[in-house]
């Protein structure tokens, strides 16, 4: 499954979003399967399709829980975490602890990419893209620059 594509989406009192028809058509199973919600980093949720959720939750079980670092990633990690469905409307609900984790009142912003879909208070969104790198060419080279390129690229 993939992602893409960044939505503007307006919330309404009780915490409700329309998850926009062109996002959901990139991968419809996810209407029938749900989602689950959970606390992202930089302040924003994160929203996953219940299957991309089962493949990361059953990496992590591989972690050694004997290791104090790893049970506090994972306590921490699966913290909020909750299951979604659509209703009829195609509107998600979500929970008030997490959208004050994120700060979302009225506004947000939906960025997605690969399986997920995070989610963003509007103008936190806009304040991280205005802190767009000096040069995008070097974090470019940095980060992707340690990936072996293949040869029929």
């Amino acid at each position: 499954m993939q992602f893409l594509g960044e939505y503007s989406c307006k919330i309404d009192a009780k915490g409700r979003f329309r998850l926009p028809a062109a996002l959901l058509a990139q991968y419809p199973a996810a209407a029938v399967e749900g989602f689950v919600l959970n606390r992202g980093f930089e302040s924003c949720l994160t929203l996953y399709p219940q299957a991309a959720w089962q493949s990361i939750t059953e990496e992590m079980q591989q972690l050694n829980l004997y290791q104090r670092q790893n049970r506090q990633f994972v306590r921490y990690f699966f913290r909020g975490a909750t299951p979604l469905q659509l209703d009829k409307q195609q509107r998600l609900l979500l929970p008030k602890n997490l959208l004050d984790y994120a700060q979302i009142a009225k506004e947000l912003v939906l960025f997605a990419y690969f399986n997920r879909i995070e989610i963003w208070a509007k103008s936190i969104y806009d304040n991280l893209l205005e802190e767009e790198p000096g040069d995008f060419a070097d974090l470019a080279e940095s980060v992707m620059g340690k990936i072996e390129q293949n040869s029929d690229v």
